[in-house]
């Protein structure tokens, strides 16, 4: 039997500047995420798409997503080799490119782990355990998938 988990966040555009989007220029591209029991956390999009930089956008949620799901399906992995790591810090870089229709997608994301481990023994093991955590990884299996909608159109 498989498990399955649901999850769920609010998303509310606080960007009406009075006039909703009456023009590109009309309107900001705020957002505050919601999740229960969590701290709100604030979106935009980003800089190039009029947002602001200050906010995070969904480009910077996926990498983040990616690199975390990246580093605790690694710990795991760890832990079942017998390594054990004692530091891990990433610096992960994507890459999006536009379809020049107003799409786009990303081509590809790099992660760049820099772990420390306890004894030099470990080192093949931890090296081959991101071979382990990029299959356990529920968002790396999740991306390039058709993402559903199931919209409410109201008016004012």
């Amino acid at each position: 039997m498989h498990d399955e988990h649901h999850y769920r966040v609010n998303t509310q555009w606080t960007g009406d500047r009075g006039t909703g989007t009456s023009g590109y220029r009309d309107y900001d591209r705020d957002v505050t995420l919601r999740v229960d029991g969590k701290p709100e956390l604030l979106g935009s999009s980003d800089r190039p798409f009029r947002g602001d930089r200050t906010r995070w956008n969904p480009e910077d949620l996926l990498l983040a997503a990616l690199s975390e799901c990246h580093l605790l399906s690694y710990l795991h992995a760890c832990v079942t080799a017998g390594v054990v790591v004692t530091s891990y810090e990433d610096d992960a870089t994507g890459i999006m490119v536009l379809d020049g229709t107003g799409g786009g997608a990303f081509r590809e994301v790099t992660l760049h782990p820099r772990v420390t481990v306890a004894d030099e023994a470990m080192i093949p093991a931890a090296e081959a355990a991101h071979r382990q955590a990029n299959e356990w990884c529920f968002i790396a299996n999740s991306v390039n998938f058709p993402v559903r909608h199931e919209a409410v159109v109201t008016t004012g």
